[in-house]
């Protein structure tokens, strides 16, 4: 099971706003298997998903499960459309946020994001 994480520029953390986030962790998973070393996927502008037209392959394409700290509903929605399902949480450590998903446990909750107040304001207006 392939599962990507959203994280910040030197992926430490897990990142907010999924649609606009260019550096993912993705763990190519098996249950019940210790934690693979990751693949570092860093997107270009045009492949970020606010921007991707879906005209093509995409790097993320594959994945199950997509962790970030926040997404709005429109990028939900087109995660969905790729066969991916998004997870959201306030773990802040993508290890300890892929271990708990693989242990079975609940993810933390998410922290407050004022992006995702605005991505849903512009999700309003969304091709997705």
């Amino acid at each position: 099971m392939k599962i990507a994480v959203a994280t910040n520029d030197n992926w430490a953390k897990v990142s907010g706003h999924a649609g606009q986030t260019r550096d993912w962790l993705v763990f190519d998973c098996q249950r019940g298997e210790p934690i693979p070393e990751p693949q570092r996927v860093l997107l270009t502008r045009e492949q970020l998903p606010h921007h991707f037209k879906d005209d093509g392959p995409h790097p993320l394409h594959g994945v199950e499960i997509m962790i970030a700290a926040s997404a709005g509903d429109g990028y939900i929605r087109h995660m969905e459309k790729w066969g991916a399902q998004v997870l959201l949480t306030g773990e802040s450590d993508p290890l300890m946020a892929l271990k708990k998903i693989m242990d079975g446990e609940a993810l933390a909750d998410t922290r407050f994001d004022i992006t995702t107040t605005l991505c849903k304001l512009r999700d309003l207006f969304s091709r997705h």
